[in-house]
């Protein structure tokens, strides 16, 4: 989500749909909310923009909707996938059509009928590229889609060709390519329906949303918190064991981990730089340390001066930047062994995942090489200037930018790179939204479904650029984009996942963005919590944590 921008943990907050911040709280615990009610807290960051499915792909609001929307696939903690809103999705024997029948008598959290309109009316909003919506290239594999992306003459209530309702409980979904992922792809939150109430006001809906998942929205307190209670119209398969979770925003990591100390916060899954040593011997908390699926980068945008993508100079650039990062140091000294080294630009937990792919060399610390590489570039056009490198300042990514900028220069024997904080996570996130940034700056991505594709396509395909989804560096690359058509097009997800391995050997090498290391899932509990754990996409396992 989406980076869906994550957030550093660690030295980092969790972040992908791409990024979330952490912070310190000024109220007090919420544990019981009143009225005898079970209330679980947790953390989070304030959301980039308004609360809709379609336009939220960072890991702040990204945490919400997971909670108050539910689309028609589930995946339990491990990333196995299974119905929730559908009854059935079957293919046609070319795997371009999908029937797709949700179950009778679904409601949203208003009570008014969930209807198969819901998630064809909701869909095509997305996709309209007159709604500017973050989210619109999850949708590029269905008919229409390239139709509704025609700048002109769009009124942004043009529905997708692909799509037909047959009934109030089915509709058909018609590919213009075919798509292996899309039966897991729609388990993303981009494709959860709307009630009509959306259209009416979408801008007051942002603020307090109407959905259809676990739990549902009761009051958004910008920049303090955000309270949920449980749903009585949900009837999918997560089992809730709450009355509801509450949200709270920090600006500092450490005061959020003394929270869980103190027994006034429920659930971190963050643990501030200076604790990573000792928060598993912390005996005033529950600790928790897994390998995770999420991957810390930074992007360095398309256009940036003397590191233009596709030219020489410019992959020399990158390349020698890469280089210069020492990440064995900074996950074994910084971050105290809660990440691993990357090899590629998706996970260790991503099926097909490939730790010997060609080019994977130019992630590993080789400072002669570097310097090679520079001087190489400087002899094309010399650079003098520095490369800034930003991250949100409430987010705990200090550490770690501030050690890579010593690795560069260092290695390098100039200084050619500077950190740059930005103070919070939004305005952070606002300018990248708005290409205001000058430099590198932070970046990386949680799955929103098990697969490679989820990684690849919607971050750095031609698609996804320019505002219409998460790449936002605005890499582009024909070749790329092929084998992504080809992956598309696969038999199987072992044929599949060949051509991801393809693609990514061509990103090893132009280096949109510079893999920096795998994140663990790392958090901590209070004393007297139960069920507390995080899952294949690094969050709490809310729903099912009591005390």
């Amino acid at each position: 989500m989406k980076k869906k921008t994550i957030a550093f943990a660690a030295a980092v907050c969790s972040l992908a749909l791409s990024l979330g911040a952490c912070g310190s709280s000024s109220n007090g615990s919420s544990a019981s909310a009143g009225n005898g009610k079970m209330i679980i807290t947790g953390n989070v960051s304030e959301p980039q923009n308004p609360l809709i499915p379609g336009n939220t792909n960072e890991s702040g609001g990204g945490r919400v909707l997971r909670l108050i929307f539910s689309q028609l696939v589930a995946f339990d903690a491990k990333g196995n996938a299974m119905n929730d809103q559908a009854e059935s999705i079957k293919p046609d024997a070319a795997g371009t059509q999908y029937t797709i029948k949700i179950k009778p008598g679904l409601k949203f959290s208003d009570g008014t009928p969930i209807k198969a309109e819901s998630f064809t009316k909701a869909w095509s909003y997305v996709a309209d590229v007159k709604n500017a919506q973050k989210c619109a290239s999850f949708f590029s594999s269905i008919k229409g889609y390239d139709d509704v992306q025609k700048k002109d003459g769009l009124k942004g209530d043009e529905q997708l060709s692909g799509l037909k309702v047959v009934n109030d409980t089915t509709f058909t979904v018609d590919l213009q390519k075919p798509d292996a992922t899309f039966p897991i792809k729609v388990g993303y939150s981009a494709f959860a329906p709307l009630p009509d109430s959306f259209y009416k006001d979408p801008k007051g809906f942002g603020q307090k949303p109407v959905g259809n998942g676990p739990y549902k929205l009761v009051k958004w307190d910008h920049n303090n918190a955000i309270e949920t209670v449980k749903n009585p119209n949900y009837s999918g398969p997560e089992k809730v064991k709450n009355d509801g979770v509450t949200l709270k925003v920090y600006t500092k990591d450490d005061a959020a981990y003394a929270d869980v100390q103190a027994g006034n916060l429920d659930s971190l899954d963050i643990v501030p730089a200076a604790d990573t040593k000792t928060f598993e011997k912390d005996s005033s908390i529950q600790a928790y340390n897994k390998p995770g699926s999420v991957i810390q980068e930074f992007t360095i945008p398309a256009n940036i001066k003397h590191f233009e993508s596709g030219t020489e100079e410019g992959t020399l650039r990158r390349q020698a930047i890469s280089m210069a990062i020492d990440r064995k140091a900074i996950v074994n000294k910084v971050l105290s062994g809660v990440g691993a080294v990357p090899h590629d630009f998706t996970s260790p937990l991503t099926p097909g995942y490939d730790a010997n792919l060609k080019g994977s060399s130019n992630l590993e610390y080789n400072p002669t090489k570097a310097k090679e590489l520079w001087a190489k570039a400087d002899a094309i056009s010399k650079d003098n200037d520095k490369l800034t490198m930003s991250y949100n300042s409430d987010g705990g990514a200090k550490p770690v930018f501030d050690a890579m900028v010593n690795s560069i220069n260092n290695a390098l024997g100039v200084d050619v790179a500077s950190a740059n904080p930005v103070p919070t996570f939004q305005q952070f996130r606002d300018s990248i939204s708005n290409r205001k940034m000058t430099g590198a700056f932070r970046s990386g991505w949680m799955p929103d479904y098990p697969s490679a594709e989820n990684y690849l396509y919607q971050c750095f395909s031609s698609a996804a650029a320019d505002g219409n989804g998460s790449n936002d560096g605005d890499y582009k690359n024909p070749e790329f984009d092929k084998l992504m058509d080809e992956a598309y097009a696969a038999k199987s997800a072992d044929q599949a996942n060949k051509f991801y391995s393809q693609s990514q050997e061509i990103l090893l090498n132009d280096l949109p963005a510079i893999p920096i290391y795998y994140k663990n899932n790392d958090g901590v509990a209070a004393k007297g919590v139960k069920g507390f754990a995080i899952d294949w996409q690094s969050y709490p396992t809310y729903s099912q944590m009591t005390k």
